[in-house]
């Protein structure tokens, strides 16, 4: 094959060739057959905007899993789509509308939807082209989208379900409003944070029953002022004594002047500001627990959006944070406030607009979750479903599932699921689909004092939650066509990867729907949704910031794509990326990619080169030392790789088929085949390394697809792809005979003898000799040809023997490999390089026994050894014994030195 070939790897027209071709080809779509399946779900991104980098990491993992599996035999199914996110769609939407001129609250329900579908056609087809740009080998017959029309169908067939099972209610509660969304949150949607705020201590003037002033007053220390309008009483604890007098006695709320009872209970800390509580049950949870207790009235004091409402009586429309300056402001004037005192405090904000939620008494629908999570919970804690990392997530998912509490699955927006529950005039209601169907359950009920036309649907839409839990079912019409060919074949699904800050909104949510929609006559492998769930990190700045656009350090990905090439963006987000840990984004890492991609491109220009050399048909020795070695290399590494897989430790897999590549075939397998200047190569030769060279690019191939595709079809002219081709099986039986033991010791031991050489400032043609212990065991036919790039060479006399004839040289500098010594003889040195050698091998002494010192202290440790990893310690002891055993070496080099 004669090509011209670029300097460098150029990625832009390759990955769009090989895009083009795969889908052209149809290798990703995928139908039920006779082979096993391995289905993913995308976790559906949403539609208001473009893929961060947590996104990127997250489609690079699982089109990793795909790929990989594909290449296993497996009929891989990856369903891509997306989500409606209705709290954030609907904010974007009403910005756009803004922009526009348009006030959402002059249009229709269904002229908004009109111009929400506008942005979801506009946004998701961003979304979709990054996926397609990054390389994922998706299904893009199978798009899905959580407001199609089946879909839709789905959450409202469930909703009606679990309503008529008992487990969906309606009713009033404290639940978190977001007052810039306007709309009720799970607690699951509000994210808190410790922030510096303020205690104010504020005088009530004190009452008895009559109205008659006491002449004293009590004081209370609260955090949010500008709630003091909606008090209903004070509370005290019965067992303080500063307030065992106040039996029967009333507080004069400042500003309204309202008169409320002093009541007692021991719900109230004394040790915490005054030991006085300001009841106020419309925006607290515990003083509305404390209302519902004491049968306190309810006095809300706040609008929808966060302005006081008129029962509020006093600053009435004005912002909260707003009113709580005016609040104080007027507190002061009117000699009310004793002090101020800075107080931590932790404030809820709203997961979509960063809003400071407000608890708020609001009619809500909810659903029963604690008979839904046990099944859940023992889904996982059995070992149905894996969790991993798990060490380090299998806690959290108890503890929410243990302590779970009912979902507030209702939204005040337009954009969503509408709620299936029909209105009639007298507030009375029906859940159904439609309302002839709602109509005809009224009338069954008995005969309606209203008409049909006269039934109101629910305004409200469901939490996005609540669709997306159906997910791995209704994208295989698992609800709407139960029992189809896809949902028998492809559910379970094999494995979800996502990433770790929404265990709680989709994972267990998501097993809940499983287990609740498949029947328990099927055993419990068949109901559940996945198999596996592989928890990605989160993805930082290098500074450890989460990336967010507010602060600016999230990159577009498209143009990170443009810049390096997909695979280098692909290559640096692994290969930074440990199982479940968060990890810290640098632009070098992908520069490290592109490097890599560089690295393989210069390969293939190397063997071209050779071939246009020409192939010598002499026949070459049978099996070439570095063919045998590094076909064992290859064998261990897959074997390696695949456990790597197994275990979702991908960046590792990643890490040690790189080190295979760079260190092992490229700077050590190369160099050893490479024919003499101009000569041509043994064909037998570079067929056998042509071969390595497509087994390595197969093996790169699902962290890589583009680059590697490339190589694979210029190696020589293919009829086939590398993306469905099949590994080859894996030789397990792997024997490390005399001569690949070998050829791994002089691995290590070359760069040792290059060190010590330019040290010395050793010439080309002057020759190391190194002796060791065990001459007998290193064959010339290896060590010949590998020392020789080192200008360096086996003693066929042992180092004993050398002590027994005329003695050993001087100034030998043992090198430990393993538990092989090798002694390097510097030759004869003028005093100059003696004394430096000396040096350095005491400062090299010292570096290790402050090493060691520190390794025995830790050991030492009994906190240490009772918390650690038992793995972690036997590291710990390992690095003690290796490092004194380096210590003994230099100590006997020291001690023959004059």
């Amino acid at each position: 094959m004669n090509m011209q070939l670029s300097k460098n790897y150029i990625p832009a027209a390759t990955e769009e060739k090989w895009s083009e071709h795969w889908l052209s080809k149809r290798y990703f779509n995928s139908k039920p057959d006779g082979r096993p399946a391995y289905s993913v779900v995308i976790p559906p991104p949403n539609v208001t905007g473009v893929l961060h980098m947590g996104h990127t990491l997250n489609e690079t993992v699982q089109d990793i899993l795909v790929r990989k599996a594909r290449m296993s035999g497996f009929n891989a199914c990856w369903v891509p789509g997306s989500d409606h996110a209705s709290i954030a769609t609907e904010a974007k939407v009403v910005g756009m509308l803004k922009e526009r001129g348009i006030d959402k609250n002059q249009l229709s329900r269904p002229e908004f939807m009109k111009y929400a579908y506008e942005w979801k056609d506009k946004y998701g087809g961003i979304i979709y082209q990054q996926i397609r740009r990054l390389g994922c080998s998706v299904d893009w017959d199978r798009v899905a989208f959580t407001m199609d029309a089946d879909y839709y169908t789905a959450v409202i067939d469930i909703f009606i379900d679990l309503y008529n099972k008992g487990l969906i209610y309606r009713g009033a509660r404290m639940i978190n409003w977001d007052p810039q969304a306007k709309t009720a949150l799970s607690d699951e949607e509000v994210e808190y944070k410790d922030e510096q705020g303020k205690l104010y201590y504020v005088d009530y003037a004190l009452t008895d029953a009559t109205g008659k002033s006491l002449g004293r007053s009590i004081t209370i220390a609260t955090q949010r002022p500008e709630t003091i309008m909606g008090d209903t009483a004070i509370c005290v604890n019965p067992n303080d004594e500063r307030y065992k007098g106040l039996a029967g006695a009333f507080a004069v709320v400042p500003l309204v002047n309202r008169r409320v009872p002093i009541i007692f209970d021991e719900y109230v800390d004394p040790a915490f500001g005054t030991g006085a509580l300001k009841v106020t049950p419309a925006h607290d949870i515990n003083d509305y627990n404390l209302g519902l207790k004491h049968s306190l009235p309810i006095v809300d004091t706040l609008n929808d959006d966060g302005t006081l409402s008129p029962a509020a009586e006093v600053f009435v429309g004005m912002d909260r944070f707003a009113a709580r300056k005016a609040v104080i402001q007027q507190l002061k004037e009117e000699g009310l406030i004793q002090k101020e005192e800075v107080h931590m405090t932790r404030l809820g904000f709203s997961q979509r607009t960063h809003a400071v939620v407000e608890p708020r008494i609001s009619t809500q629908w909810f659903v029963k979750m604690k008979e839904l999570a046990e099944p859940a919970l023992k889904a996982v804690t059995e070992g149905h479903i894996r969790i991993h990392p798990g060490d380090k997530f299998m806690a959290t998912y108890k503890y929410w599932l243990e302590n779970v509490k009912d979902w507030c699955i209702s939204r005040q927006l337009w954009w969503g699921q509408q709620i299936p529950a029909w209105y009639a005039p007298d507030g009375s209601f029906q859940v159904a689909a439609t309302r002839e169907q709602a109509y005809a359950l009224f009338s069954a009920a008995g005969k309606p004092a209203f008409t049909e036309t006269e039934l109101r649907q629910d305004e409200d839409v469901l939490d996005t939650w609540f669709s997306s839990w159906l997910w791995p079912i209704e994208v295989f019409k698992g609800i709407t066509n139960p029992g189809n060919a896809d949902i028998r074949y492809y559910y379970p699904t094999s494995v979800l990867v996502t990433g770790q800050d929404i265990i709680f909104f989709w994972v267990a949510r998501m097993i809940m729907a499983g287990l609740y929609y498949f029947p328990d006559s099927l055993p419990m492998e068949q109901r559940i949704p996945f198999r596996d769930v592989y928890f990605t990190g989160m993805v930082r700045d290098n500074q450890g910031r989460k990336m967010s656009k507010s602060l600016g350090n999230s990159p577009d990905l498209l143009a990170l794509i443009d810049k390096y090439g997909a695979d280098a963006v692909r290559f640096g987000i692994m290969i930074a990326s440990p199982a479940g840990n968060d990890l810290l984004f640098d632009e070098a890492a992908l520069e490290q990619g592109r490097n890599f991609n560089n690295k393989l491109w210069n390969v293939l220009k190397l063997l071209k080169m050779w071939e246009s050399n020409g192939l010598s048909m002499d026949n070459a020795p049978a099996e070439h030392f570095a063919v045998r070695w590094f076909d064992y290399r290859l064998t261990q590494t897959r074997i390696d790789i695949d456990k790597l897989f197994s275990e979702f430790r991908l960046s590792e897999a990643l890490k040690t088929l790189y080190s295979l590549i760079w260190d092992d075939f490229c700077s050590w397998y190369l160099e050893w085949v490479k024919p003499g200047f101009g000569q041509p190569i043994s064909k037998d030769i570079y067929d056998r390394t042509i071969r390595f060279f497509e087994d390595l690019m197969q093996l790169l191939h699902p962290f890589t697809p583009f680059i590697t595709e490339e190589l694979y079809h210029l190696l020589s002219d293919r009829t086939d792809d590398l993306c469905v081709k099949l590994f080859a099986p894996i030789n397990t039986n792997l024997v490390q005979d005399a001569e690949i033991r070998t050829t791994e010791i002089l691995k290590e031991l070359i760069p040792k003898i290059r060190e010590f050489r330019t040290k010395l400032g050793k010439k080309r043609e002057e020759t190391t000799t190194i002796y060791t212990e065990n001459p007998e065991l290193f064959s010339s036919a290896v060590c010949d040809p590998m020392l020789a790039i080192a200008s360096a060479t086996i003693s066929k006399a042992s180092l004993a023997d050398l002590d027994k004839g005329t003695g050993r040289p001087v100034n030998l500098e043992m090198v430990l490999i393993g538990t092989n010594k090798f002694y390097l003889d510097p030759g004869k040195l003028d005093e100059a390089h003696s004394g430096a050698m000396k040096s350095q091998l005491t400062a090299e002494l010292a570096r290790l026994n402050e090493f060691l010192n520190k390794l025995n202290k830790q050991l030492q440790n009994e906190r240490f050894v009772q918390n650690a990893k038992p793995e972690v310690i036997d590291n710990e002891r390992k690095k003690k014994a290796d490092t004194e055993l380096k210590i003994k070496a230099i100590e006997e080099s020291l001690g023959k030195m004059p």
